[in-house]
């Protein structure tokens, strides 16, 4: 399918059309809001035997993996209308009138949430039913009484094109919009049009920050929730890994593959200590790395991203490498490398994101060490923290420098694989997302839609609709 840009008129009667059918959308009863969600889950599923073979034809990701992401797009909208209809959309709190002047008194005051306006989603390419068209972003934005203008991955068109038709077809009109494009300039106008109100964004931190300045020079700036890059450490305590290395060598080789490695929460750094169990685990995380069998990645821009991301680590000073596997026809081997802690903190090159199969292990000497590392990492979406468990000083330091550099802490299993529920945080500190305090993932992901405004002395009908609505 040959790719053709939207024009800038075309963008702009995308944004005006969302425009238009906001306040509409907005006002929508919640069960009947509720009840378009769960009916787009509906369709997604009945279009099952073609969306798939479409989307593996594009991306090449495999039918066993591409079903089980309809049906998590498909569990995203649900769970979203289940949302609507425990009122979590429309919060109300509510302080009653206190006789007398402040501060013991005070008028009545009504907080309440009203949605933003239009959102543009950045489709991901990675995820090409989650994160896109209808997935997790478009769901939330919905859900909360917002309009959305979709900027279509261009690694996935025809998948786009048809999950948007689907969408059209059983929303009010002007609701889902859709834009298209390989290069920045439509996503430029898209984020610059006056009529969209927020915008989400899932892919390279170069996109990405070129987007959010975008966002932030407008005559009115706009929240800009972007996805960046992240690395994701892994800390093995040398406890953990003398009861149970060789099977987290395994675990933690797959969730590197995983994807091929294309996945925002794929390990890129390991760290282990200096001592016998840590470098049998290391050895035996290489035989898994060589064990693997990473698919073809998902496009040509992103196969020499990697390339390029693994051509800087092979040969750095104080960087070894401990796995370098040729190519096996369209899939790229898998690469691990070793540096020591002094190396990793002088080198800014080993604290960036490498997206697909590569991880570094980092081995330090001592916790001071391991804080050190993860504090160079600056931002990241999860840290894992493997033998962690027992209530000592060292654990809670440990836990503590963890929590102040991501959105989610591990103490068991490998962060690639992100639950869709109420207490997920998938966003952290600067360079992973543009906005700390936000989730990608996960009920609360609707809040990113959602303005608060209070109501004073509001008439009763007005505070009763809100709480009827």
């Amino acid at each position: 399918m040959t790719l053709i840009d939207s024009t800038p008129a075309q963008i702009r009667t995308a944004c005006d059309a969302a425009a238009h059918a906001g306040p509409a959308w907005a006002a929508l009863p919640i069960t009947q809001r509720a009840a378009h969600l769960t009916t787009l889950a509906d369709a997604l599923q009945a279009a099952r035997d073609t969306l798939v073979p479409l989307a593996d034809e594009e991306t090449g990701l495999g039918a066993a993996r591409l079903n089980g992401e309809l049906d998590r797009t498909a569990f995203q909208l649900r769970g979203f209308a289940e949302q609507l209809l425990a009122g979590r959309a429309q919060p109300v709190q509510d302080d009653a009138a206190v006789p007398g002047a402040p501060p013991a008194g005070r008028p009545r005051l009504t907080r309440v949430a009203t949605p933003l306006g239009p959102v543009a989603n950045f489709a991901a390419s990675n995820f090409p039913f989650a994160f896109s068209v209808l997935g997790g972003d478009t769901a939330a934005a919905l859900a909360a009484g917002c309009t959305v203008v979709v900027k279509a991955h261009p690694g996935h068109p025809q998948l786009s094109r048809a999950v948007f038709e689907l969408g059209t077809g059983l929303l009010p009109a002007g609701v889902l919009q859709m834009v298209q494009g390989a290069g920045i300039d439509v996503g430029v106008s898209l984020v610059r049009d006056e009529a969209i109100a927020a915008a989400t964004f899932t892919g390279s931190v170069r996109g990405g920050v070129a987007l959010w300045k975008e966002a932030n020079a407008r005559p009115r700036p706009i929240p800009f929730y972007g996805e960046l890059g992240s690395v994701n450490p892994v800390v093995a305590l040398p406890e953990a890994l003398a009861a149970n290395g060789a099977a987290l060598a395994t675990q933690l080789a797959g969730s590197i593959t995983l994807g091929c490695g294309q996945f925002c929460t794929s390990p890129g750094i390991v760290i282990v200590r200096d001592d016998e169990a840590s470098q049998a685990f290391v050895k035996q995380l290489a035989e898994g790395l060589a064990a693997a069998n990473p698919h073809a990645m998902l496009n040509a821009g992103i196969r020499a991203g990697f390339n390029a991301g693994v051509a800087r680590l092979h040969g750095r000073t104080g960087v070894k490498s401990l796995l370098a596997l040729p190519a096996r026809e369209a899939a790229p081997g898998a690469h691990l490398f070793a540096t020591d802690a002094a190396s990793f903190l002088a080198d800014e090159v080993l604290h960036e994101e490498v997206f697909g199969p590569s991880c570094i292990v980092v081995t330090v000497r001592d916790l001071d060490e391991t804080l050190r590392v993860l504090q160079a990492v600056q931002g990241t979406l999860t840290v894992t923290l493997w033998g962690a468990d027992a209530d000592t000083p060292d654990n809670r330091r440990l836990i503590a420098g963890a929590q102040a550099i991501a959105g989610r802490v591990l103490f068991a299993g490998v962060p690639t694989g992100v639950a869709v529920t109420a207490a997920q945080q998938h966003g952290g500190p600067w360079p992973s997302s543009t906005n700390a305090f936000s989730t990608s993932v996960g009920y609360a992901a609707m809040e990113r839609f959602l303005r608060p405004v209070a109501l004073q002395d509001a008439p009763a009908w007005l505070i009763e609709a809100r709480g009827q609505a």
